[in-house]
C-alpha cells in the first residue's frame, strides 16, 4: 500500500511556457552580462543547482557560493515575474489524481520530488494553486543529484509518517528517464508520465512501474495497492 506519493514539478504537474529556462537566459543576460548564455544546454530532468554550475563552467563564472546566491535570488524574482505573462497550465489528470490520493481509505503522504530549488518551487506551484497540496518534499537546492534528492525526500517523508518505507509503499511520479532511475535509486515504484519531452515508448524502456500518456489514463485506486 502506498504510504508516500512523490511528484515531480515541471512536465509532470504543470508545464509554464518554459518561464523557468527564460529566468536562466534573463540572469545570465541581465546579472552577469552574457546573452544567449543556456544555448545548448539540456534542462529535462535536471536540477537547478547542476544546471548553474554547467552554466558557470561554460562561461568562465566561477562557481563560488556568492555567484549561486546572486543567482538564484535574481532567479527567483525573474521566474516571479516571467509566470505572470507565461501561457503556462495544470496539465491534464492532476486535480482529479490529486483528489483520489486524497481520499483513498488510508491516503498516502504527498510530497515533492523535484530539481527545483525550493523557493523556485514553490513560486511555481503556488502560481497554479497547487503548493498546499504537498506537505513534504526534497529539492535542487538540497543536492545536485537526483538520486540524492529522492533518499532525501524518502528520509523526510519517513521522519512525517514516524516510520521506515519499504520500496513499494513509495511512488515516485514524473515525465523523464531521470525521475525513474532514481525512484529506482531509492528502490521506490514509478509512475511515468509522457507530458513533457519524452514519449511513452522512451520512458517505457527504462523500465519504469507504469507508463501513461497523462494522469488523466490512470486512477489511483488502481495503483494504491498493487
Amino acid at each position: 500500500m502506498l504510504r508516500l506519493v512523490l511528484f515531480d514539478i515541471d512536465g509532470t504537474l504543470i508545464h509554464t511556457d518554459s518561464a523557468g529556462i527564460k529566468a536562466f537566459a534573463k540572469v545570465l543576460e541581465m546579472q552577469f552580462k552574457i546573452p544567449d548564455g543556456i544555448a545548448g544546454v539540456r534542462f529535462a530532468g535536471r536540477t537547478d543547482t547542476s544546471l548553474v554550475r554547467e552554466i558557470f563552467g561554460l562561461h568562465g563564472i566561477e562557481p563560488t557560493k556568492e555567484h549561486f546566491n546572486i543567482f538564484f535570488e535574481q532567479y527567483a524574482l525573474w521566474l516571479a515575474h516571467l509566470l505572470l505573462e507565461s501561457k503556462g497550465d495544470i496539465y491534464p489528470g492532476v486535480w482529479r489524481f490529486i483528489y483520489e490520493l486524497q481520499h483513498l481509505p488510508e491516503p498516502p503522504l504527498l510530497g515533492l520530488l523535484t530539481g527545483n530549488i525550493r523557493l523556485g518551487a514553490e513560486i511555481k506551484l503556488r502560481h497554479f494553486n497547487l503548493w498546499d497540496f504537498f506537505t513534504t518534499g526534497a529539492f535542487g537546492d538540497d543536492h545536485e543529484d537526483r538520486r540524492a534528492i529522492a533518499a532525501i525526500a524518502q528520509a523526510r517523508g519517513e521522519r512525517i509518517l514516524d516510520r521506515r518505507l519499504a520500496g513499494d509503499e513509495v511512488l515516485v511520479i514524473g515525465d523523464t528517464p531521470r525521475d525513474v532511475d532514481c525512484a529506482k535509486a531509492i528502490g521506490a515504484k514509478c509512475l511515468a508520465v509522457a507530458t513533457g519531452d519524452s514519449t511513452v515508448a522512451e520512458l517505457q524502456a527504462h523500465q519504469p512501474t507504469w507508463a501513461v500518456t497523462s494522469l488523466e489514463k490512470v486512477r489511483a485506486k488502481e495503483i494504491y495497492r498493487l
